[in-house]
């Protein structure tokens, strides 16, 4: 016959000593490691390995000594010269693009693709304008690019043109500036963020570029509000993973010309017949400069394509 048994109560469970789960914010990355904003205001530095994929901007949990990276809104990658992809911030809005004269030829065409592929607003800041011949350039990009996009002319180093830009910016998006070296994104950030105190070098002699200083990337906190992604500079900004009927669609000065007045929907504007792009080069409603950029970077991504299938193939 089976005896009774008594049934002994659960023993409560001691989580005393289990770190909780928080949530937060990568605000710095130092290669090793990254610093956590959390929302109580707290900060911690996580150790990482050095190839993990988290970027700035990136959503995290952290038990323990334990990241976890949460799914992201958007995220903006770029090609440097050797092919290489770097992933440069996550979960942002809008993406600000720095020049000055000197800024690399193309450079702005690719992070506006960029940028809108991206799903992000991008938009143009001409830095700089204290010195000589800043208004021609000025005049120059401001006529090919500010039907396309919000467009700035400022000095970051005499605080001239700022409010427009900062009236922009402190919206409540989580942003990025990108540009090469020397065109003054640091004298930019210590303009709108005075209190990052940004160390800036003097400018070298090599084609009057700077060499960036900034060797991490950092998250900051606007003033009026908003969010401002410090990154180091580069030179080179080519396209990732961009196809031809994106790049049909989004390069600069195409918007009001794009699918529905060509003849073909997937139309890449080269030699299809009835491509409404190709008739307004031919009438002078687009400079065939543009046309010509537009082209090259075609070529460029059709060769990335073809790559990429090649390598899928084998």
């Amino acid at each position: 016959m089976e005896r009774n048994k008594t049934a002994r109560p659960t023993p409560a469970l001691d989580l005393s000593g289990i770190d909780p789960v928080s949530e937060g914010v990568i605000v710095a990355h130092h290669g090793i490691s990254v610093e956590v904003a959390f929302e109580d205001g707290r900060r911690r530095m996580v150790r990482v390995k050095r190839n993990s994929g988290h970027v700035v901007g990136d959503g995290v949990t952290v038990t323990g000594g334990v990241l976890q990276r949460l799914p992201r809104r958007t995220e903006l990658r770029r090609r440097d010269a050797r092919g290489g992809v770097h992933l440069v911030a996550a979960n942002l809005d809008v993406l600000g693009i720095v020049v000055a004269h000197h800024s690399p030829a193309g450079f702005i065409d690719r992070a506006i693709v960029a940028a809108r592929v991206a799903e992000l607003q991008p938009f143009v800041v001409v830095n700089k304008c204290d010195l000589d011949d800043s208004t021609e350039l000025f005049n120059q990009l401001s006529g090919i690019y500010a039907g396309s996009v919000p467009f700035f002319f400022i000095s970051a180093v005499n605080r001239t043109g700022l409010q427009p830009l900062l009236d922009y910016l402190c919206q409540g998006h989580r942003g990025v500036f990108i540009g090469s070296s020397g065109v003054g994104k640091s004298s930019l950030l210590n303009a709108i963020c005075p209190e990052i105190d940004l160390k800036v070098r003097e400018v070298s002699d090599y084609k009057s570029q700077g060499r960036h200083t900034t060797t991490v990337s950092t998250l900051h906190q606007l003033p009026a509000g908003g969010e401002l992604v410090d990154t180091p500079g580069f030179r080179e900004f080519g396209l990732v993973d961009i196809t031809v009927e994106e790049l049909a669609v989004h390069f600069p000065g195409f918007e009001e010309h794009g699918q529905a007045v060509c003849r073909f929907r997937n139309c890449r504007h080269r030699t299809e017949p009835g491509c409404g792009v190709i008739r307004l080069v031919e009438q002078g409603g687009i400079p065939a400069e543009r046309y010509s950029t537009y082209l090259d970077l075609l070529g460029e991504v059709e060769s990335d394509q073809s790559e990429a299938l090649s390598k899928d193939w084998r």
